[in-house]
């Protein structure tokens, strides 16, 4: 029934509504003066001008007080006034402002208003001397059909307006929606790639650890390439959280991401660990694959890696085999009889995902004892 109406909106109504009356209203009243119908000339302005003052603030109020001062001007056998000029701005707002019910509603009340009108003037009222006549039907018909088209055609425009203004907040949520689902994928672009670069380095960090804490009483020299491999690791993680964050504050392109060419480093702080690795590639990469499929190959083994070298055991068989129109991967470690290969980590989902931003398919779970990691990545064209 209310709408929300800034206070601006509200006063600038009232006062339109108030000059309206006193340009419509005090006319019609000093003509009526010594009339017996001065009061309901009075109160027919009013009414008007109060519709006019609440039509954006309550369409379905304003078009109530229009109907009831309308039937108390026929009710005291008034003229037609002109502060009736307010009902077409009524109108207009029933169709631009409305609910759905307010809505039809105007458009009813400007097909049956019409038709009260041409009843009352030619039927009833007759100010013109015609008269109820059969033959003056014609006429009546004729003025039914123009008071509906300048009633219909306020209702119109307010419908006009109504589409306009929905078209627009349509597409203003439209271009929200997007940028809303642009900034979504970013957030979780950077929470995977976070969640790669430091559970892997953490691992690495976690594994050299406890073996220099082992070997540092009887091989000091182990102990110290184990902090070496630590140091060198955390420093790389640095690095590259460092520039996810940079990323992330100032909305920049993506920086440098790893390739193929950093597979063996990725390799060496595996076995750096401790890890007894195994890594096959038959056939080779013809060429040079896409930047996406490096990406995701690389992201895909450092999780697989960093599952085994926290939760498998050794030894861990890697296979990569390029095709000319996809790479397959093979990663498998024994299970622990601590571990759990449920699959249903963050890490799982990652590849995953990683593995369908590009096209292809990803499965990782239990294969009789063993951990398996097994996945087929497009190389230009559709995925499997």
């Amino acid at each position: 029934m209310i709408r929300a109406l800034p206070t601006r909106q509200l006063m600038t109504d009232i006062v339109i509504a108030a000059a309206f009356f006193l340009a419509t209203g005090f006319v019609e009243v000093r003509d009526s003066i010594w009339s017996v119908h001065a009061a309901a000339t009075v109160l027919v302005g009013l009414a008007m001008a109060g519709a006019l003052a609440v039509r954006r603030l309550s369409p379905a109020l304003a078009l109530a007080i229009a109907w009831a001062g309308a039937v108390l001007q026929m009710s005291a056998g008034l003229d037609p006034m002109a502060s009736n000029a307010a009902i077409f701005g009524v109108l207009y707002v029933t169709a631009a402002y409305g609910t759905r019910l307010v809505f039809w509603l105007g458009f009813a009340s400007a097909l049956v208003g019409a038709l009260v009108i041409t009843i009352y003037l030619y039927l009833l009222r007759s100010p013109l001397g015609i008269g109820f006549h059969w033959q003056n039907l014609t006429i009546a018909a004729v003025m039914w059909v123009a008071v509906s088209f300048g009633l219909l055609l306020c209702w119109t425009i307010g419908a006009l307006v109504r589409t306009a203004r929905r078209a627009r907040e349509n597409r203003t949520a439209q271009i929200q929606a997007e940028q809303d689902a642009a900034s979504e994928q970013e957030r979780v672009r950077i929470a995977r790639d976070m969640h790669d670069i430091v559970a892997h380095s953490l691992a690495v960090v976690i594994a050299q650890a406890d073996g220099a804490r082992y070997a540092a009483a009887s091989d000091p020299a182990t102990a110290t390439a184990a902090l070496g491999t630590i140091s060198s690791t955390a420093r790389a993680a640095l690095a590259d959280v460092r520039l996810l964050l940079t990323q992330l504050r100032h909305a920049q392109g993506d920086g440098p991401q790893p390739t193929l060419a950093d597979l063996e480093a990725l390799y060496a702080q595996v076995r750096a660990a401790g890890v007894d690795l195994r890594v096959t590639v038959d056939p080779a990469p013809p060429g040079e694959p896409p930047a996406a499929v490096q990406l995701a190959v690389y992201r895909i083994l450092q999780e697989a890696l960093t599952n085994a070298l926290r939760h498998g055991g050794a030894p861990v068989q890697l296979r990569l085999a390029w095709y000319a129109d996809r790479v397959d991967l093979d990663v498998r470690n024994p299970l622990r009889a601590d571990a759990v290969a449920g699959g249903s980590g963050h890490g799982i989902i990652g590849m995953r995902e990683r593995a369908q931003l590009v096209g292809g398919m990803l499965e990782a779970g239990e294969d009789a004892g063993a951990f398996v990691v097994r996945g087929s990545l497009p190389i230009g064209g559709e995925g499997p």
